[in-house]
Parts: C-alpha cells; sequence; structure tokens
C-alpha cells in the first residue's frame, strides 16, 4: 500500500483530511521531536486507527510531507506516484 493510500484510508475512517489530523496533532503538541509511541497511541484511541495506517500520519506529523524518491515509480510495496504527500483530501487531490 503506498504512503498516499495510507492516508487516503485514514481520511475514509475518520472523516478528517490528513492536513486536518496534522493539525490536530500539532495543537497537543505533537512535533518533529515527538516520538511515535505516544502519536500511535493518540491516533488508536481518539479514531481507532492500526498501528500501520498511524506510522504514515507519524511520518508526516513529524517529518512532513515529503517521502523519499525511491518509492517513486517503483514497484514496491510502498510505490508513490510522487515524492510529495497529498494532505488536503483525497476529493482535492489533483490527477
Amino acid at each position: 500500500m503506498s504512503f498516499q493510500a495510507y492516508l487516503d484510508s485514514i481520511e475514509a475512517k475518520t472523516g478528517l483530511t490528513p492536513r486536518q489530523l496534522v493539525d490536530l496533532a500539532h495543537e497537543r503538541g505533537f512535533d518533529a521531536s515527538t516520538r511515535a509511541t505516544p502519536i500511535i497511541e493518540w491516533l488508536r484511541e481518539d479514531y481507532g486507527i492500526g498501528r500501520g495506517h498511524a506510522m504514515a500520519l507519524v511520518h508526516v506529523i513529524t517529518k512532513g510531507p515529503g517521502i523519499s524518491a525511491k518509492h517513486v515509480g517503483s514497484t514496491g510495496t510502498h510505490r508513490d506516484r510522487t515524492d510529495t504527500l497529498w494532505l488536503d483530501g483525497a476529493a482535492t487531490r489533483p490527477q
């Protein structure tokens, strides 16, 4: 599953765009210095998000929307079309 597909799945489950969840995380004080565990626990407790999906959000919360170019155009599990994740919702993503 691509990183973008993880984010799209989280949006479908929660009704919140990735950007909204990032904003909520920052309001809670989560940032680049936050370890994964507290973020994962928050996402599980408040939104029922599992660990694998939560890790995609941990990346965005702590590192921003950029991902490694090694995933772009690859045939691997985490392949993506671009090295920048779309955070503003699946319905508004440019094709």
